[in-house]
């Protein structure tokens, strides 16, 4: 794809993501979709932390964790003290980045399916800590969270107080598809960095990269940490939306689907866990009308698409394109 074709694609989307889409969903009435799309959004933004630590060899199964973290920083933080909820998104991003520094440095030594299987339990220890500790409210968890008030900039309103809006759906729907959109390009600029090069060669041969030079212990660290921030932040901003925050708002099944979002959408692209999310988002949905036959439905047409879509859906393109 040439340069032009890919501002093309980039203002494409964007022009569906942030005009399109409103306005369709105003001309319907279907308002229930703005939290529909905002929750795919969300997903979105978890499933690419996951995807990261793909990038680097190791199989994450712990998202989930980082989320319920950031929902309860940021709860806390505007519940019990005051902030600002604005100034709780970066602070929930930054406390998750922290605590994987802590978890990470000795737990990303390990590999495979020993890698997977420990960030798979950190979910559950952070469900367990959130019903024990006082400052979480333990099982009847924080409620009645005030929606995002106004942010200015040296007397100048950015962001309206969501409070006095007519339609607060809108609102969160556009700050999460921004926030998606920034994510994105964030993980893109550093996949075609030099530190996305060096952390590629972790996935490839980590002895190799190893003996040529490269700190691979640091690059596992920093692509963790980036991961988490990206969880606490989505997990923020759910807990915003739904105005509460409880133990049981990210669970294991969470972490398997943030993981299932990259495997359907595709380990080699980075847009694969966005297009992932959508896909599996709104199949999930559709399925609801099959009564007791969803899972059966949905776990066969997963091990389907494994099988004959290995690479993911991004992939049909990939081969459309070469076929072409």
């Amino acid at each position: 794809m040439t340069h032009n074709m890919k501002i093309a694609s980039v203002a494409a989307f964007l022009a569906i993501v942030f005009i399109a889409v409103p306005v369709l969903i105003s001309a319907s009435g279907r308002t229930d979709l703005y939290y529909t799309l905002t929750s795919v959004a969300l997903l979105s933004i978890a499933s690419a932390g996951v995807w990261l630590t793909f990038y680097i060899g190791r199989i994450n199964i712990g998202q989930g964790a980082y989320a319920l973290m950031g929902g309860y920083v940021s709860a806390i933080l505007v519940v019990t003290y005051g902030w600002s909820f604005w100034l709780t998104l970066p602070a929930a991003g930054l406390f998750c980045a922290a605590a994987s520094v802590a978890i990470g440095l000795p737990i990303l030594r390990l590999r495979g399916v020993y890698f997977a299987m420990v960030t798979l339990v950190l979910t559950e220890v952070a469900r367990l800590l959130a019903l024990a500790l006082p400052v979480t409210n333990g099982a009847k968890g924080m409620v009645s969270i005030p929606l995002p008030g106004a942010l200015s900039v040296f007397g100048l309103i950015i962001i309206p107080d969501f409070a006095t809006l007519h339609n607060s759906r809108l609102a969160f729907y556009l700050l999460a598809a921004a926030l998606m959109v920034a994510c994105f390009a964030v993980v893109y600029r550093l996949v075609h960095s030099r530190i996305g090069k060096l952390c590629q060669s972790l996935q490839q041969n980590e002895e190799l990269a190893s003996s040529i030079g490269v700190n691979i212990a640091y690059l596992r660290v920093i692509a963790y940490a980036v991961s988490s921030f990206f969880g606490g932040v989505a997990g923020a901003i759910f807990a915003a939306i739904s105005q509460s925050i409880y133990p049981s708002s990210f669970t294991v099944t969470d972490s398997v689907n943030f993981m299932l979002n990259c495997f359907l959408g595709g380990l080699g692209y980075v847009f694969g866990p966005m297009l992932g999310t959508l896909v599996l988002y709104f199949g999930w949905d559709l399925l609801f009308q099959t009564g007791q036959f969803q899972l059966l439905i949905y776990s066969t047409l997963m091990i389907v698409l494994m099988l004959f879509l290995p690479n993911g859906l991004l992939s049909l393109a990939a081969t459309t394109r070469k076929k072409g």
